[in-house]
């Protein structure tokens, strides 16, 4: 068993979380999960298979997430995200038990690459394979970003480096549930689009930087994507995605992933924030009204 403490958050995951657990006991005994409420089996199931688990109430995911860093009871020297309906490959598992003891005290983080199975169809094109995320990182020495969208595991120190083998991201639900999911990240989505320009609250974020890291790179396009006209950019998005970058290689499966992920979810994020404009106008403190009024948000936090 490796020195790492694998951190997952949960609510209602009974169809995905024996999966996530199995995989990761290949290299480790320690995962923690902060669960938010389940009501279904997911806590008897994890419990289980050894994993401790936590409740806390769900603020937004840098915070449960945070709040699983901090309160973590394994004292390991690495920390590893995973979400409930991911998994990790016997190879990655076999790559972290050959190499995660060898990394010197210089190397604080490192990237992993993340498969989409949609339908039982790995998305490999559209810009949507390899994707390289933070999920490993020296315990004391990363945090998550409190951003509304897109978090991402900002390091304190050191230099990252990259294993070679995937963690699979392979969620069980249906369509509707997919929909309605992507329905509530077009709120937080479009307060963290609105944010690039009104500047709702400061924290630490990651550096806009096109020639970075992955998520320097994403945050960066994500500002230009951002200054784009409304219900042009997701038309764009998807022209780029689908064809300058082969996504009709996904075959039917492929078209459905990047037509629902790729134009429909962004052009839902848009009318959201053509509603914005068009009930609160364009004053900053009558958006953080509407979003308090209507959604029950605060922006400033």
């Amino acid at each position: 068993m490796q020195d790492i403490t694998v951190i997952i958050l949960t609510f209602n995951e009974e169809k995905h979380i024996k999966r996530c657990v199995e995989s990761l006991q290949a290299f480790t005994d320690k995962i923690f999960i902060v669960d938010s409420g389940s009501t279904d089996k997911t806590v008897e199931i994890a419990e289980a298979l050894g994993a401790k688990v936590v409740q806390n109430t769900w603020v937004n995911y840098a915070v449960q997430f945070n709040f699983g860093i901090v309160n973590n009871p394994f004292k390991t020297k690495w920390l590893m995200r995973m979400d409930a309906d991911e998994y990790v490959l016997p190879a990655l598992a076999a790559e972290i038990n050959q190499k995660l003891a060898t990394f010197s005290d210089e190397t604080s983080g490192l990237y992993i690459k993340r498969r989409v199975i949609f339908m039982d169809k790995w998305i490999r094109h559209g810009a949507y394979y390899p994707i390289w995320l933070l999920r490993i990182w020296r315990n004391g020495q990363g945090a998550c970003e409190e951003s509304w969208m897109d978090e991402h595991i900002t390091l304190t120190q050191g230099n990252t480096k990259q294993l070679e083998n995937d963690l699979v991201d392979h969620n069980l639900n249906n369509l509707t549930w997919w929909t309605q999911k992507h329905n509530l990240y077009a709120i937080r989505e479009v307060i963290d689009l609105l944010n690039i320009k009104y500047n709702f609250r400061n924290f630490e974020s990651v550096e806009p930087k096109f020639f970075g890291t992955q998520e320097q790179r994403t945050r960066f396009l994500k500002v230009k994507y951002a200054s784009v006209p409304l219900f042009l950019r997701p038309i764009f998005y998807f022209i780029y995605r689908y064809f300058v970058r082969f996504g009709f290689l996904d075959g039917k499966q492929g078209f459905i992933w990047h037509f629902l992920q790729g134009f429909w979810y962004r052009f839902l994020v848009d009318a959201k924030v053509y509603e914005v404009y068009h009930r609160a106008g364009k004053e900053k403190s009558a958006i953080v009204q509407f979003f308090k009024d209507e959604y029950q948000k605060d922006l400033s936090k």
